[in-house]
């Protein structure tokens, strides 16, 4: 059995090494980091669900254990019908959009405490994702995630084109735009 979703065996094998080198997350932050509820919803979107063998479409569904498992809690009516939100902050927003919107606006409020080089691997991995997803609604999502993180680096977003150059299993594209220091 394979534990990535079928639509990432279609990219380049530096770019689904990009994926998996950002799994983990990094082990410094606490289990309750704003970081790591991102990090739940980035795993559903290439992972399968480990409990069932299945892709969770959302960052809300009450499934996956602690690996995989939701990145915000819904509020639910007297029905059961989920209806609202509640992230960390215990505001109540309609659209998961919203709520991880305030997972990444406090990510990145903390980012003095998130190793650099897990954030590197995290941006990359979430540029994929933007460029990548198959589900336009998570691919738009995702993107605007990268976008804020390259632009809190004071940085210029990577075009999906630039990306595939330099993850394109190339070794000669890959050393074009590599720093002399790691061209080994």
């Amino acid at each position: 059995m394979i534990v990535t979703q079928e639509w990432t065996h279609e990219l380049s094998m530096m770019q689904q090494s990009v994926l998996l080198a950002a799994v983990r997350g990094a082990d410094t932050l606490s289990k309750y980091n704003s970081g790591k509820y991102l990090l739940r919803w980035y795993r559903r979107c290439i992972l399968l669900s480990a409990m069932d063998g299945r892709v969770l479409e959302d960052p809300v569904e009450p499934n996956g254990g602690s690996f995989t498992g939701p990145s915000v809690i819904w509020d639910a009516d007297e029905h059961g019908h989920y209806y609202r939100a509640v992230n960390l902050s215990g505001r109540g927003r309609s659209t998961w959009e919203a709520a991880l919107e305030d997972l990444v606006d406090q990510y990145i409020a903390t980012l003095d405490e998130v190793p650099h080089h897990y954030q590197l691997h995290f941006m990359h991995a979430v540029e994929i994702l933007g460029y990548k997803h198959p589900d336009q609604k998570i691919r738009d999502w995702w993107l605007g995630c990268y976008n804020r993180l390259v632009l809190d680096m004071h940085l210029h977003p990577e075009t999906e084109e630039e990306l595939d150059f330099r993850l394109g299993d190339s070794r000669e594209q890959w050393l074009a735009v590599a720093d002399p220091a790691t061209r080994s």
